[in-house]
C-alpha cells in the first residue's frame, strides 16, 4: 500500500489549488504528446529527465507505466492510464475541499504579512468566475475566504452568520412560480438581504469532443445508452436542470445517471473526458478547459447576497470597487461562456427577481437576444 503525503509551496503566482504530483504530471504530459521527447518538451525538461524519472517509478511501483515498443509512438500502459485517469477524477472531485483548504492557508499568511489585509468570508455555489475574482481581489489587499457548497447551502450560510457573502444564480430572466422560487425565496427577503452584480454565465450540455452521439438538448437524453452525470442535490445547478425537466414534462427516472452526481462543474467535465459519461449539466468555462464540446441551454444571472447591514463594512466595500473596475470585468468576459452583468451594482432584490410583487414594479434581467 502506498502511503501519500501533501505539501504546498508559497508564491506569488495565480496556479490552480491542485495538489500537484510530478509523477501524474509526467504521464500527463506523455498521453497528451505522445512521446518522451515531446512530453519533455512541454514540462521544460530533458529528455534524459524524464526517461529516468518514468523508470524509477515503475521499479518503484512494481508495474510498466509506459508501452516502449520500437518504432511506435510511447503511450501509457493500462495501469498507467488508470493511474492517471484516478489520480484526476479525484482531483476534480475534491476540487471544492482543495480550493477551501487553499483558502485556509492564504487566509493565515496574508494576515501574517499584513494584519491590516481585508478578509471577506464567502460561501458559494461552485463558480469559475469566483476563482478568477479571488485572484483579482487579492491583488487589491482583499482576501475572499471561499467555501463553495450547493447555492441553497450558501444562503442558510449567510443567514446562519457563518459568512458574510453567498453566490447563488438563476435561469434569466428569473420566473415567477419556478423550482428556482421555491428553492430560494423562503431563504432572501427584501429589506433584509441585498444582491450584488456578479456574472452572467452559460449552462449546458458538456459532451466529448466532436459530440459523437450528436446530442442536443435535454431529450436527447433518454436515448437509450446515453449516460449521464449529474450535480448533487443543493446545487443551484441542480435546480435549474430539474426547472428544464419539469418545463419539458420529462421525469428524471428517463434519464440514465440522473442519481448520479458530483460534486463540482469540474468533476461533472472529468467524468465525460474520461469516458464514464456520455454527458453531464454544467458551465461552458468547465467543458472548455478540459477540450469537450459544450450545448448551451440556458442563460444565468450569478449574484452575491448580503445582509444590507454589512454594505459599509471595509470588506464588502473593497469587493464592490473591485468588482467595478474595468481590468475585472475585461478578465471576467475572458472566461468561455461569461459576461460581466451589472457587476459591482448594488441591487435590490424585489426588482430583480419576480418573487416579491410591490405595487406591481419589477425590474427582470434578461439574457441577450
Amino acid at each position: 500500500m502506498h502511503r501519500i503525503s501533501l505539501h504546498y509551496t508559497l508564491g506569488t503566482d495565480t496556479a490552480p489549488a491542485l495538489i500537484r504530483n510530478p509523477l501524474l504530471d509526467l504521464l500527463q504530459a506523455v498521453s497528451a504528446q505522445g512521446s518522451i521527447s515531446a512530453a519533455a518538451r512541454a514540462l521544460a525538461l530533458s529528455y534524459r529527465h524524464v526517461w529516468g524519472e518514468l523508470k524509477r517509478w515503475e521499479a518503484a511501483l512494481g508495474q510498466p507505466l509506459i508501452l516502449w515498443e520500437k518504432g511506435q509512438a510511447a503511450r501509457l500502459s493500462e495501469f498507467g492510464t488508470k493511474l492517471l485517469l484516478a489520480e484526476r477524477q479525484v482531483q476534480a472531485r475534491l476540487l471544492p475541499q482543495i480550493e477551501a483548504l487553499r483558502a485556509d492557508l492564504e487566509r493565515a499568511f496574508a494576515i501574517a504579512f499584513d494584519d491590516s489585509v481585508h478578509v471577506l468570508t464567502f460561501h458559494a455555489s461552485h463558480d469559475e468566475g469566483l476563482v478568477a475574482l479571488g485572484d483579482a481581489a487579492r491583488a487589491n489587499g482583499l482576501h475572499l475566504d471561499i467555501r463553495f457548497t450547493g447555492s441553497v447551502d450558501a444562503i442558510r450560510a449567510l443567514n446562519e452568520g457563518r459568512c458574510t457573502m453567498a453566490g447563488f444564480h438563476v435561469r434569466l430572466p428569473a420566473a415567477p412560480d419556478s423550482l428556482s422560487q421555491r428553492s430560494y425565496k423562503p431563504l432572501l427577503r427584501p429589506g433584509l438581504h441585498k444582491l450584488i452584480g456578479f456574472a452572467r454565465r452559460s449552462q449546458g450540455l458538456i459532451v466529448a469532443r466532436g459530440n459523437p452521439l450528436g446530442l442536443r438538448g435535454l431529450l436527447d437524453l433518454a436515448r437509450p445508452g446515453v449516460r449521464f452525470v449529474n450535480r448533487a442535490r443543493g446545487t443551484g445547478t441542480r435546480v435549474v436542470l430539474d426547472e428544464l425537466l419539469g418545463e419539458l414534462d420529462m421525469r428524471p427516472t428517463a434519464i440514465r445517471g440522473y442519481t448520479t452526481d458530483e460534486p463540482s462543474h469540474a468533476a461533472v467535465a472529468h467524468a465525460v473526458a474520461s469516458g464514464q459519461a456520455d454527458a453531464g449539466f454544467g458551465i461552458e468555462a468547465s467543458a472548455r478547459s478540459r477540450g469537450l464540446d459544450f450545448i448551451p441551454l440556458v442563460e444565468e444571472g450569478y449574484f452575491l447576497a448580503c445582509l444590507k447591514s454589512t454594505l459599509d463594512q471595509p470588506a464588502p466595500r473593497a469587493l464592490l470597487a473591485v468588482l467595478r473596475t474595468r481590468a475585472w470585468q475585461q478578465r471576467l468576459a475572458g472566461l468561455p461562456g461569461y459576461a460581466p452583468m451589472r457587476s459591482g451594482e448594488v441591487l435590490s432584490m424585489s426588482r430583480v427577481l419576480p418573487w416579491w410583487r410591490f405595487g406591481g414594479r419589477g425590474e427582470a434581467i434578461s439574457p441577450p437576444s
